[in-house]
Parts: structure tokens; sequence; C-alpha cells
């Protein structure tokens, strides 16, 4: 995300995970107002979606490679 992006963003959430959808990170910070539990699990389902289409391009441009979590 630009810095623009950034700091008008009113959540700041990582998530992290293995090619495999094992976690490593979970954070997220209400930047301004709290954030409600259905807001949480939104910006969890497209944080998940996002990674696995990432692994996806990875997998592709890499071939299947070994992972480390697998």
């Amino acid at each position: 995300m630009t810095y623009e992006e950034d700091v008008a963003a009113e959540v700041d959430m990582n998530i992290i995970m293995t090619g495999s959808g094992k976690f490593i990170e979970i954070q997220g910070t209400a930047e301004r107002n709290p954030f409600s539990k259905n807001q949480l699990e939104e910006l969890f389902d497209l944080g998940k979606k996002g990674i696995k289409e990432l692994v996806s391009i990875q997998r592709k441009e890499l071939g299947d490679l070994e992972l480390l979590d697998e």
C-alpha cells in the first residue's frame, strides 16, 4: 500500500501465513476508532484470500519447490 493509503487506514492488520495455510502472525490495531468482530472477520478473510492468491502466483512462477512449512 502507498504511504497515503497507509496513513489513512483505520485499522493496521498484519496476517502472515505459510504456503500450507498455517499462521505465523496475526496482529490488528485500530488506528482511530475500535473495530467490530464482523470487521475483524472481514479483514481476516480478505487477508487469507490475498495470501492464497500470492502463494498461487509464487508457485506458478517458481514451480513446485519444497516449502519450509510442508
